[in-house]
C-alpha cells in the first residue's frame, strides 16, 4: 500500500473540516474516497464540494463493506464513536476516531479490545497533543528537569456558551444525547494533556459537579475536582461554561520549581536546587530555594488535526509511532466519569473506577432525560453514520 483510502463516518462541522483538508492533499499518502451521513442532503453536498467521484453511503456499514477504504475517519456524536469503530474493526479497517473516545469507560473497554484483536492502527483524534507547548511541558517533566510532581492545578473556565447555544439544538448539554456537559464536550483535550504531559494518573478524585447551575441544562456546567496521586502529589481542576472572562492556566509544581502554561506561554520559575535538598541543608531559619524565571522559547506551530491525521496515515504506511493511540482515550474519560461519578454518589471516587456503578447512574439520568433517544422516536440523528452540528 503507498496510499490510505480514507471514509469519513458522519459529515458534520467536524467531519466536513476533515473532508476539506483531505480533498485539499494536505496529508500525504492519503486520499479521500467515501463518506456517509444518513442526511441524504448532506451527502449530496459533499458531492457537489468535493466531486462526484466520491462514493456517498446512508449507513457506516455499507461504506465499510464496500472495498473502497481502507481506514475510517469516524467523526458522529459521542455515544456512537465505540459502536461505529468497533464495526469498522470488524471489517478490517484502521480507525481514527474523533474526541471523546465514547461516553463512559466500560463502551470504550470494548472498542479498546476490538482494537487489540483486530491488529489495525487504532488513533484518537488529540490533536493538542501536536501543541509543542504541551509537548515541551511533556518533556520537561519527562526528562526530570521539573523533578518530581508535587501538584497540578488547570483552571479552565474560557469555555463560556450561552443559553442560545444550549438552545439551538434539543440534544445539547442532555444526557441522553450528549452523555454529559463541560466534561464530555468542552474538556476532553485537558483531561487528556492534563494526564498525558505530566506522566501519570490519580488514584483517587473527590469532585463537585453543579448541574444546570448557570443555564437551563441537565448536565455539567460547573466543576471542581481534587486529585491524589500515588506518589503524594495532589491536584485541582477546575472548568465551567458560564464564566466570563475565563482563565486557561496550568500550573504544574515539582520539587525543583514550577511551571506556568497560560496565554500561549510556558514560563519555568526553576529552582537552583531542588527544595528537598535546600530544605536538608539551610540553616537559616527564614529562606527559601533561589529561584530563576526562565521563558522557554517554543519551537514550531500546531498541525492541530491534519498533524494527528498524517500520524495517523504514517502509521498505518510506514509503522510511525501514534501521537495519540486510541485505546489511551480511556484515561481522560475515566477522569471525566470518576467527576460524575463522586458527585453522584457525594464520595470519594477510587481508579479504577467501577464501571458497573457508572454505567447504572448514567442509564438513569438518559431515562430521566428531556431529549429521547431517537431509536425511540424513530429519528435516525444518532444511529450509526448520523451527524450533529456541534
Amino acid at each position: 500500500m503507498n496510499q490510505v483510502r480514507i471514509g469519513i463516518v458522519g459529515m458534520g462541522n467536524m467531519g466536513w473540516g476533515h473532508a476539506k483538508y483531505l480533498t485539499e492533499g494536505k496529508v500525504k499518502g492519503a486520499v479521500l474516497t467515501a463518506v456517509s451521513d444518513l442526511f441524504e442532503s448532506k451527502r449530496q453536498q459533499a458531492k457537489e464540494t468535493f466531486g462526484e467521484g466520491l462514493a456517498t453511503f446512508e449507513s457506516a456499514e455499507e461504506m465499510f463493506a464496500s472495498g473502497l477504504v481502507d481506514a475510517v475517519l469516524v467523526a458522529t456524536p459521542h455515544y456512537d464513536h465505540p459502536e461505529c469503530a468497533i464495526l469498522a474493526f470488524r471489517h478490517g479497517l484502521h480507525v481514527l476516531i474523533e474526541k471523546p473516545a465514547g461516553v463512559y469507560t466500560k463502551q470504550v473497554r470494548l472498542m479498546n479490545e476490538a482494537a487489540a484483536a483486530s491488529g489495525k492502527v487504532f488513533s484518537i483524534m488529540y490533536n493538542q497533543r501536536t501543541n509543542p507547548i504541551y509537548m515541551k511541558l511533556r518533556d520537561l517533566i519527562a526528562s526530570g528537569e521539573l523533578g518530581e510532581v508535587r501538584r497540578t492545578n488547570w483552571i479552565i473556565t474560557n469555555w463560556y456558551r450561552s443559553q442560545s447555544y444550549y438552545n439551538s439544538g434539543g440534544w445539547r448539554a442532555t444526557w441522553a444525547g450528549e452523555g454529559g456537559g463541560v466534561l464530555i464536550n468542552q474538556d476532553p483535550h485537558q483531561l487528556d494533556l492534563w494526564q498525558w504531559t505530566i506522566g501519570m494518573m490519580p488514584t483517587r478524585v473527590r469532585a463537585f459537579c453543579h448541574f444546570g447551575k448557570y443555564r437551563d441544562i441537565e448536565v455539567e456546567d460547573d466543576v471542581t475536582a481534587y486529585v491524589e496521586y500515588a506518589n503524594g502529589a495532589t491536584g485541582v481542576f477546575v472548568t465551567t461554561t458560564g464564566e466570563a472572562p475565563g482563565t486557561n492556566r496550568f500550573e504544574v509544581t515539582g520539587d525543583r520549581g514550577k511551571i506556568v502554561i497560560e496565554d500561549g506561554k510556558l514560563t519555568f520559575w526553576r529552582l537552583r536546587v531542588s527544595e528537598p535538598e535546600f530544605n536538608a541543608t539551610y540553616t537559616g531559619g527564614f529562606g527559601q530555594p533561589e529561584c530563576w524565571k526562565c521563558d522557554v522559547p517554543i519551537v514550531g506551530t500546531s498541525p492541530e488535526h491534519m498533524g494527528i491525521t498524517q500520524n495517523f496515515v504514517d502509521a498505518i504506511l510506514n509503522g510511525a509511532p501514534l501521537i495519540a493511540p486510541g485505546e489511551e482515550g480511556i484515561k481522560g474519560l475515566t477522569l471525566s466519569n470518576a467527576m460524575h461519578l463522586s458527585t453522584w454518589t457525594d464520595n470519594w471516587v477510587d481508579l479504577p473506577i467501577d464501571e458497573e456503578l457508572y454505567y447504572e447512574l448514567l442509564q438513569e439520568r438518559i431515562r430521566a432525560s428531556t431529549f429521547k433517544k431517537p431509536e425511540a422516536s424513530g429519528d435516525k440523528v444518532l444511529s450509526v453514520g448520523g451527524t450533529f452540528n456541534s
